[in-house]
């Protein structure tokens, strides 16, 4: 079992069907999305990942209120038009409970424990908001990480931008789904979806073992 270095509790509606992903060693994965409120008034839509053993199938319908409990976890996936992998991003849930009476306000908390696996990005807007675009591999069972994309803001992205890479770090923050455009040409736009963790509190690790629960 992993321990606590890769946290995330989201509670949205179920907002697509129930369908298919995988199979690992006989077991079943299946696939849904949430939407998840934030204080602005917007929503993320966010993959959910699932095993059969966990949730019965007739219980995940579309418009049904859940507390997720989990990790995020990535994979690469070949996209034949580009011609290379892509990083995907999905919640995979640990725990999956039906609400009849949700909260107003719906948590959606991400906790990495995780090592700067690429120079930091950092940049301003034209309007003079600072960002640092951080790439954090966190370790998980059997040998295997997952490479999360995360954004920092303001006096974050300072500190992110002067971390190097192979630092450990802590963050704490959200994940959020953000849309862009991709032109394929002249007269081709493709709309696309990109998942990331927005951090609102980030430090400096020290080196004890990455995986001890904190």
């Amino acid at each position: 079992m992993d321990n606590g270095n890769n946290i995330i509790d989201i509670c949205g509606r179920i907002c697509s069907d129930f369908t298919f992903s995988h199979e690992v060693y006989g077991e079943g994965f299946w696939r849904f999305d949430v939407e998840v409120g934030r204080l602005s008034g917007q929503s993320d839509i966010l993959p959910v990942t699932v095993s059969e053993r966990i949730v019965e199938r007739d219980k995940i319908v579309e418009g049904t209120d859940v507390l997720i409990s989990g990790q995020i976890r990535s994979y690469n996936n070949y996209v034949e038009a580009d011609r290379k992998n892509r990083l995907v991003l999905t919640v995979f849930a640990r725990d999956v409970e039906i609400l009849s009476n949700p909260p107003q306000n719906r948590p959606n908390e991400v906790f990495l424990d995780g090592y700067l696996c690429k120079p930091a990005i950092y940049r301003t807007t034209p309007f003079g908001r600072e960002i640092s675009d951080l790439l954090v591999a966190v370790n998980r069972s059997y040998n295997k990480s997952d490479y999360i994309p995360c954004i920092t803001w303001g006096r974050n992205a300072r500190f992110a931008g002067k971390l190097d890479v192979g630092d450990r770090i802590r963050l704490w923050g959200r994940m959020q789904s953000r849309q862009y455009q991709k032109k394929l040409s002249e007269d081709t736009v493709l709309e696309k979806t990109a998942y990331e963790v927005s951090v609102s509190k980030v430090e400096h690790a020290e080196e004890e073992p990455a995986n001890t629960p904190v």
